[in-house]
Protein backbone atom coordinates (compact mmCIF):
# COMPACT_ATOMS: atom_id res chain seq x y z
CA UNK A 1 0.00 0.00 0.00
CA UNK A 2 1.16 3.42 -0.75
CA UNK A 3 1.84 5.77 1.93
CA UNK A 4 -0.49 8.93 2.29
CA UNK A 5 1.19 12.33 2.37
CA UNK A 6 -0.51 14.79 5.11
CA UNK A 7 0.04 17.80 3.13
CA UNK A 8 1.86 18.97 -0.08
CA UNK A 9 5.08 17.32 -0.23
CA UNK A 10 8.37 19.17 0.33
CA UNK A 11 11.48 17.04 -1.73
CA UNK A 12 15.19 17.42 -0.54
CA UNK A 13 15.92 18.66 -4.35
CA UNK A 14 13.72 21.19 -6.43
CA UNK A 15 10.14 19.48 -8.02
CA UNK A 16 11.77 19.40 -11.89
CA UNK A 17 7.87 19.81 -12.86
CA UNK A 18 8.79 24.01 -11.85
CA UNK A 19 5.33 24.06 -10.25
CA UNK A 20 4.43 24.19 -6.41
CA UNK A 21 2.50 21.14 -7.01
CA UNK A 22 3.82 18.56 -9.20
CA UNK A 23 1.84 14.95 -11.06
CA UNK A 24 4.95 13.02 -10.26
CA UNK A 25 8.58 13.55 -9.13
CA UNK A 26 10.81 11.47 -7.02
CA UNK A 27 12.30 11.18 -3.51
CA UNK A 28 16.11 10.63 -4.17
CA UNK A 29 16.41 10.45 -0.41
CA UNK A 30 14.37 7.32 0.09
CA UNK A 31 13.53 6.41 -3.59
CA UNK A 32 9.89 6.87 -3.57
CA UNK A 33 7.78 7.66 -6.59
CA UNK A 34 5.74 10.10 -4.91
CA UNK A 35 2.52 10.60 -7.08
CA UNK A 36 -0.49 13.23 -6.81
CA UNK A 37 -3.49 10.94 -7.08
CA UNK A 38 -5.84 12.56 -9.79
CA UNK A 39 -8.49 10.78 -8.97
CA UNK A 40 -9.40 13.26 -6.13
CA UNK A 41 -9.31 16.12 -7.96
CA UNK A 42 -10.63 18.92 -8.07
CA UNK A 43 -12.25 18.41 -3.93
CA UNK A 44 -8.68 16.91 -2.73
CA UNK A 45 -5.28 17.32 -3.39
CA UNK A 46 -3.38 14.10 -1.87
CA UNK A 47 -0.56 12.59 -2.42
CA UNK A 48 1.08 9.06 -2.44
CA UNK A 49 4.62 7.51 -1.47
CA UNK A 50 5.17 4.14 -3.59
CA UNK A 51 7.84 2.45 -2.40
CA UNK A 52 7.70 -0.27 -5.24
CA UNK A 53 7.44 -1.10 -8.96
CA UNK A 54 4.53 -2.81 -8.44
CA UNK A 55 2.60 0.09 -6.59
CA UNK A 56 3.97 2.24 -8.99
CA UNK A 57 2.26 0.19 -12.03
CA UNK A 58 -1.03 -0.05 -9.53
CA UNK A 59 -0.88 3.48 -9.77
CA UNK A 60 -0.65 3.91 -13.37
CA UNK A 61 -3.26 1.44 -14.29
CA UNK A 62 -5.57 2.83 -11.66
CA UNK A 63 -5.06 6.44 -13.19
CA UNK A 64 -3.64 7.82 -10.03
CA UNK A 65 -1.46 9.72 -12.73
CA UNK A 66 -2.35 9.69 -15.99
CA UNK A 67 -1.84 11.58 -19.11
CA UNK A 68 1.32 10.25 -22.11
CA UNK A 69 4.01 11.87 -20.64
CA UNK A 70 3.64 11.95 -17.24
CA UNK A 71 2.66 8.02 -17.38
CA UNK A 72 6.58 7.69 -19.09
CA UNK A 73 8.29 9.72 -16.31
CA UNK A 74 6.41 7.39 -13.75
CA UNK A 75 7.61 4.33 -15.31
CA UNK A 76 10.79 5.99 -15.40
CA UNK A 77 11.28 6.27 -11.76
CA UNK A 78 9.91 3.21 -10.85
CA UNK A 79 12.59 1.78 -12.96
CA UNK A 80 15.04 3.58 -11.05
CA UNK A 81 13.54 2.52 -7.70
CA UNK A 82 14.02 -0.80 -8.86
CA UNK A 83 17.88 -0.24 -9.96
CA UNK A 84 18.26 1.13 -6.18
CA UNK A 85 16.55 -1.90 -4.70
CA UNK A 86 18.51 -4.77 -6.52
CA UNK A 87 21.99 -5.14 -4.85
CA UNK A 88 22.46 -8.27 -6.95
CA UNK A 89 25.33 -9.47 -9.86
CA UNK A 90 25.10 -7.55 -13.20
CA UNK A 91 23.12 -10.32 -14.29
CA UNK A 92 20.49 -10.64 -11.55
CA UNK A 93 20.32 -7.19 -11.94
CA UNK A 94 19.52 -7.33 -15.46
CA UNK A 95 16.84 -9.89 -14.40
CA UNK A 96 15.39 -7.86 -12.13
CA UNK A 97 15.03 -4.44 -14.43
CA UNK A 98 13.12 -7.01 -17.15
CA UNK A 99 11.06 -8.25 -14.97
CA UNK A 100 9.87 -4.60 -13.69
CA UNK A 101 9.72 -3.10 -17.47
CA UNK A 102 7.13 -6.17 -18.34
CA UNK A 103 4.82 -5.20 -15.44
CA UNK A 104 5.00 -1.48 -15.73
CA UNK A 105 4.73 -1.63 -19.83
CA UNK A 106 1.42 -3.91 -19.17
CA UNK A 107 -0.33 -1.31 -17.42
CA UNK A 108 -1.66 1.19 -20.48
CA UNK A 109 -1.00 -0.17 -23.81
CA UNK A 110 -2.08 2.87 -25.82
CA UNK A 111 0.24 5.72 -24.80
CA UNK A 112 3.49 4.83 -26.34
CA UNK A 113 5.58 7.01 -24.01
CA UNK A 114 5.48 4.25 -21.90
CA UNK A 115 7.11 1.63 -23.98
CA UNK A 116 9.32 4.50 -24.89
CA UNK A 117 10.57 5.62 -21.43
CA UNK A 118 10.84 1.69 -20.49
CA UNK A 119 13.12 0.91 -23.17
CA UNK A 120 15.26 4.08 -22.52
CA UNK A 121 15.75 3.04 -18.36
CA UNK A 122 16.50 -0.93 -19.93
CA UNK A 123 19.42 0.44 -22.47
CA UNK A 124 20.67 2.53 -19.77
CA UNK A 125 20.85 -0.32 -17.17
CA UNK A 126 22.11 -2.36 -19.68
CA UNK A 127 24.96 0.13 -19.85
CA UNK A 128 25.85 0.13 -16.16
CA UNK A 129 25.39 -2.98 -15.02
CA UNK A 130 28.84 -3.79 -14.25
CA UNK A 131 29.09 -1.06 -12.08
CA UNK A 132 28.94 -0.84 -7.97
CA UNK A 133 25.23 -1.28 -7.21
CA UNK A 134 25.21 2.72 -6.20
CA UNK A 135 26.95 3.61 -9.13
CA UNK A 136 24.44 1.92 -11.07
CA UNK A 137 21.46 2.95 -9.12
CA UNK A 138 22.21 6.60 -9.19
CA UNK A 139 23.08 6.53 -13.06
CA UNK A 140 19.36 5.09 -13.16
CA UNK A 141 18.02 7.93 -10.85
CA UNK A 142 19.84 10.69 -13.27
CA UNK A 143 18.61 8.81 -16.80
CA UNK A 144 14.84 9.36 -15.05
CA UNK A 145 15.16 12.74 -14.19
CA UNK A 146 16.55 13.17 -17.33
CA UNK A 147 13.47 12.21 -18.89
CA UNK A 148 11.81 14.44 -16.67
CA UNK A 149 13.38 17.25 -17.14
CA UNK A 150 13.39 16.91 -20.80
CA UNK A 151 9.84 16.62 -20.97
CA UNK A 152 9.33 20.01 -19.25
CA UNK A 153 12.00 21.87 -21.81
CA UNK A 154 10.31 19.63 -24.57
CA UNK A 155 6.39 20.90 -23.48
CA UNK A 156 7.49 24.78 -23.12
CA UNK A 157 9.36 24.62 -27.06
CA UNK A 158 5.59 23.34 -27.77
CA UNK A 159 4.08 26.06 -26.40
CA UNK A 160 5.90 28.79 -28.06
CA UNK A 161 5.58 26.81 -31.54
CA UNK A 162 2.06 26.11 -30.91
CA UNK A 163 0.75 29.45 -29.58
CA UNK A 164 1.75 31.02 -33.10
CA UNK A 165 -0.75 28.89 -34.57
CA UNK A 166 -3.80 30.16 -32.41
CA UNK A 167 -5.38 33.18 -34.32
CA UNK A 168 -6.18 36.04 -32.11
CA UNK A 169 -9.17 36.00 -33.11
CA UNK A 170 -11.16 36.63 -29.56
CA UNK A 171 -12.65 33.30 -29.87
CA UNK A 172 -12.49 30.63 -27.60
CA UNK A 173 -9.75 27.75 -27.52
CA UNK A 174 -11.41 24.12 -27.09
CA UNK A 175 -9.68 21.62 -26.06
CA UNK A 176 -10.58 17.63 -24.75
CA UNK A 177 -9.51 15.91 -22.09
CA UNK A 178 -6.44 17.11 -20.37
CA UNK A 179 -2.83 17.52 -21.87
CA UNK A 180 -1.49 19.77 -19.13
CA UNK A 181 0.50 19.92 -16.40
CA UNK A 182 -1.15 17.09 -15.00
CA UNK A 183 -0.56 15.08 -17.72
CA UNK A 184 3.08 15.73 -18.60
CA UNK A 185 6.29 16.62 -16.73
CA UNK A 186 5.23 19.84 -15.85
CA UNK A 187 3.75 22.71 -17.91
CA UNK A 188 1.63 21.03 -20.39
CA UNK A 189 1.27 20.20 -24.11
CA UNK A 190 -2.38 21.46 -25.37
CA UNK A 191 -2.60 23.55 -21.98
CA UNK A 192 1.21 24.52 -22.51
CA UNK A 193 0.12 26.13 -25.88
CA UNK A 194 -2.54 27.85 -23.39
CA UNK A 195 -0.07 28.83 -20.83
CA UNK A 196 2.01 30.46 -24.08
CA UNK A 197 -0.89 32.56 -25.06
CA UNK A 198 -1.10 34.26 -21.86
CA UNK A 199 2.69 34.26 -21.23
CA UNK A 200 3.07 36.16 -24.54
CA UNK A 201 0.67 38.61 -23.52
CA UNK A 202 -2.37 37.78 -25.29
CA UNK A 203 -5.77 37.35 -24.00
CA UNK A 204 -7.01 33.82 -23.70
CA UNK A 205 -10.44 32.06 -23.18
CA UNK A 206 -10.85 27.94 -22.67
CA UNK A 207 -13.36 26.16 -23.26
CA UNK A 208 -12.58 22.77 -22.21
CA UNK A 209 -14.91 19.57 -22.50
CA UNK A 210 -16.39 17.55 -19.54
CA UNK A 211 -14.18 14.88 -21.17
CA UNK A 212 -16.67 11.58 -20.28
CA UNK A 213 -16.53 9.27 -18.89
CA UNK A 214 -13.58 10.17 -16.76
CA UNK A 215 -13.98 13.76 -16.72
CA UNK A 216 -10.67 14.48 -17.10
CA UNK A 217 -11.84 18.28 -18.94
CA UNK A 218 -14.20 18.71 -15.80
CA UNK A 219 -11.83 17.94 -13.19
CA UNK A 220 -8.44 18.34 -13.77
CA UNK A 221 -8.16 20.99 -17.13
CA UNK A 222 -10.15 23.13 -15.36
CA UNK A 223 -8.47 22.67 -12.03
CA UNK A 224 -5.59 23.09 -13.40
CA UNK A 225 -6.43 26.77 -15.84
CA UNK A 226 -8.16 27.82 -12.62
CA UNK A 227 -5.23 27.79 -10.55
CA UNK A 228 -3.69 29.77 -13.24
CA UNK A 229 -6.33 32.24 -13.26
CA UNK A 230 -6.93 31.46 -16.71
CA UNK A 231 -10.28 32.49 -18.28
CA UNK A 232 -11.89 28.68 -18.58
CA UNK A 233 -15.90 27.71 -19.17
CA UNK A 234 -16.31 23.56 -19.03
CA UNK A 235 -19.00 22.04 -21.28
CA UNK A 236 -20.35 18.88 -21.98
CA UNK A 237 -19.09 16.64 -24.38
CA UNK A 238 -22.00 16.91 -26.73
CA UNK A 239 -22.33 21.18 -26.64
CA UNK A 240 -19.31 21.10 -28.81
CA UNK A 241 -21.11 20.91 -31.73
CA UNK A 242 -23.73 23.70 -31.45
CA UNK A 243 -20.92 26.07 -30.47
CA UNK A 244 -19.01 25.85 -33.20
CA UNK A 245 -22.29 26.11 -34.91
CA UNK A 246 -21.78 29.36 -33.09
CA UNK A 247 -19.08 30.18 -34.42
CA UNK A 248 -17.50 30.40 -30.79
CA UNK A 249 -14.40 28.47 -31.58
CA UNK A 250 -11.79 29.41 -33.02
CA UNK A 251 -9.33 26.90 -32.60
CA UNK A 252 -8.82 23.47 -30.90
CA UNK A 253 -5.63 22.14 -29.00
CA UNK A 254 -5.31 18.56 -27.58
CA UNK A 255 -2.61 16.53 -26.80
CA UNK A 256 -2.07 12.72 -27.72
CA UNK A 257 -1.07 9.69 -26.54
CA UNK A 258 0.16 7.86 -29.70
CA UNK A 259 0.72 9.56 -33.23
CA UNK A 260 1.06 7.08 -36.42
CA UNK A 261 3.70 7.96 -38.94
CA UNK A 262 1.19 8.95 -41.16
CA UNK A 263 -0.11 11.65 -38.83
CA UNK A 264 -3.02 9.65 -37.31
CA UNK A 265 -3.25 10.40 -33.84
CA UNK A 266 -4.95 8.55 -30.49
CA UNK A 267 -6.16 10.29 -28.07
CA UNK A 268 -9.00 10.31 -25.43
CA UNK A 269 -12.43 9.14 -26.40
CA UNK A 270 -13.95 11.62 -28.07
CA UNK A 271 -11.27 13.91 -29.71
CA UNK A 272 -12.36 12.25 -33.09
CA UNK A 273 -15.22 14.25 -33.07
CA UNK A 274 -14.21 17.02 -31.74
CA UNK A 275 -12.08 17.20 -35.02
CA UNK A 276 -14.48 16.44 -37.69
CA UNK A 277 -16.54 19.04 -36.34
CA UNK A 278 -13.57 21.52 -36.53
CA UNK A 279 -13.16 19.98 -39.84
CA UNK A 280 -16.62 20.71 -40.90
CA UNK A 281 -16.70 24.43 -39.49
CA UNK A 282 -13.35 25.43 -40.95
CA UNK A 283 -11.87 25.53 -37.23
CA UNK A 284 -7.84 24.95 -36.78
CA UNK A 285 -7.19 21.24 -35.07
CA UNK A 286 -4.07 20.91 -33.72
CA UNK A 287 -2.12 18.42 -31.79
CA UNK A 288 0.23 19.13 -29.40
CA UNK A 289 2.53 16.70 -28.21
CA UNK A 290 6.50 15.57 -27.39
CA UNK A 291 8.52 14.02 -30.41
CA UNK A 292 7.92 11.26 -27.70
CA UNK A 293 4.28 10.47 -28.63
CA UNK A 294 4.96 9.98 -32.06
CA UNK A 295 5.73 6.14 -33.29
CA UNK A 296 7.22 5.79 -36.14
CA UNK A 297 7.23 2.38 -36.06
CA UNK A 298 3.20 2.35 -36.72
CA UNK A 299 2.52 3.26 -39.90
CA UNK A 300 -0.98 4.48 -39.16
CA UNK A 301 -3.85 4.80 -36.62
CA UNK A 302 -5.63 1.23 -37.76
CA UNK A 303 -2.73 -0.27 -35.94
CA UNK A 304 -3.03 1.70 -32.81
CA UNK A 305 -3.84 -0.53 -29.47
CA UNK A 306 -6.71 1.10 -27.65
CA UNK A 307 -7.04 0.02 -24.41
CA UNK A 308 -10.43 -1.21 -23.00
CA UNK A 309 -11.59 0.09 -19.64
CA UNK A 310 -13.89 -1.23 -16.83
CA UNK A 311 -17.59 -0.32 -17.53
CA UNK A 312 -18.19 0.60 -14.42
CA UNK A 313 -16.03 3.87 -15.23
CA UNK A 314 -19.34 4.22 -17.91
CA UNK A 315 -22.22 2.84 -15.34
CA UNK A 316 -21.41 4.98 -12.28
CA UNK A 317 -19.69 8.68 -10.77
CA UNK A 318 -18.81 7.50 -7.41
CA UNK A 319 -21.42 6.02 -5.73
CA UNK A 320 -24.16 6.92 -8.26
CA UNK A 321 -25.09 4.39 -10.63
CA UNK A 322 -26.24 5.87 -14.13
CA UNK A 323 -27.23 2.67 -15.80
CA UNK A 324 -29.56 -0.13 -15.42
CA UNK A 325 -28.65 -3.24 -13.69
CA UNK A 326 -27.50 -5.89 -16.12
CA UNK A 327 -27.07 -3.13 -18.96
CA UNK A 328 -23.60 -3.62 -20.27
CA UNK A 329 -21.43 -0.33 -21.47
CA UNK A 330 -18.47 0.22 -23.77
CA UNK A 331 -15.30 2.05 -22.49
CA UNK A 332 -12.25 2.26 -25.43
CA UNK A 333 -10.73 4.84 -23.23
CA UNK A 334 -9.25 6.37 -26.87
CA UNK A 335 -9.85 6.58 -30.79
CA UNK A 336 -8.06 7.86 -33.50
CA UNK A 337 -8.24 11.15 -35.57
CA UNK A 338 -7.54 10.50 -39.18
CA UNK A 339 -4.78 12.81 -40.45
CA UNK A 340 -6.85 14.52 -43.09
CA UNK A 341 -8.66 16.17 -40.26
CA UNK A 342 -5.37 17.49 -38.03
CA UNK A 343 -4.81 20.85 -39.63
CA UNK A 344 -1.04 20.88 -37.32
CA UNK A 345 1.20 18.74 -34.89
CA UNK A 346 3.00 20.39 -32.60
CA UNK A 347 6.30 18.60 -31.34
CA UNK A 348 9.60 20.19 -30.02
CA UNK A 349 10.96 19.50 -33.25
CA UNK A 350 8.94 21.46 -35.51
CA UNK A 351 5.35 21.02 -36.74
CA UNK A 352 4.41 19.03 -38.85
CA UNK A 353 0.78 19.38 -41.26
CA UNK A 354 -1.22 16.13 -41.59
CA UNK A 355 -3.88 17.23 -43.73
CA UNK A 356 -1.94 18.98 -46.24
CA UNK A 357 -0.21 15.53 -47.00
CA UNK A 358 3.00 15.83 -44.33
CA UNK A 359 3.90 12.43 -42.33
CA UNK A 360 5.79 12.45 -38.84
CA UNK A 361 9.05 11.63 -40.78
CA UNK A 362 9.70 14.68 -42.15
CA UNK A 363 10.86 15.48 -38.12
CA UNK A 364 12.36 12.38 -37.51
CA UNK A 365 16.22 13.73 -38.39
CA UNK A 366 15.33 17.54 -37.11
CA UNK A 367 18.19 18.25 -34.58
CA UNK A 368 17.47 22.11 -34.17
CA UNK A 369 14.60 22.65 -31.89
CA UNK A 370 11.97 25.03 -33.11
CA UNK A 371 12.65 23.51 -37.31
CA UNK A 372 9.42 23.40 -38.81
CA UNK A 373 8.34 20.82 -41.86
CA UNK A 374 6.23 22.60 -44.80
CA UNK A 375 6.35 26.13 -43.88
CA UNK A 376 7.99 28.36 -41.17
CA UNK A 377 7.49 28.29 -37.42
CA UNK A 378 4.43 30.54 -36.68
CA UNK A 379 2.48 30.26 -39.81
CA UNK A 380 -0.95 29.50 -38.86
CA UNK A 381 -2.44 26.28 -39.23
Amino acid sequence: MPRILESRPTLSRAPLSGAPWFAVEMEPATGEVILLDQRALPAREVYFAYDTPDGVAEAIRDMVVRGAPAIGITAAYAMAQCARAERGEPAMFLVAMGAAGRVLGRTRPTAVNLAWAIARMARRAAEVARMHPDERAAALIAEAESIHREDVAACRTIGKLGAALVPDDGRRVLTHCNAGALATGGYGTALGVIRAIREAGRAVHVLADETRPYLQGARLTAWELAADGIDVEVITDNMAGHLFARGEIGCVVVGSDRIARNGDVANKIGTYGVAVLAGVHGVPFVVAAPWSTVDLSTPTGAEIPIEQRSESEVTRIGDIQLVPSGVRARHPAFDVTPAKWVAAIVTERGVVRPSAGETMEALSTAGAVGSTAGGESGEPA
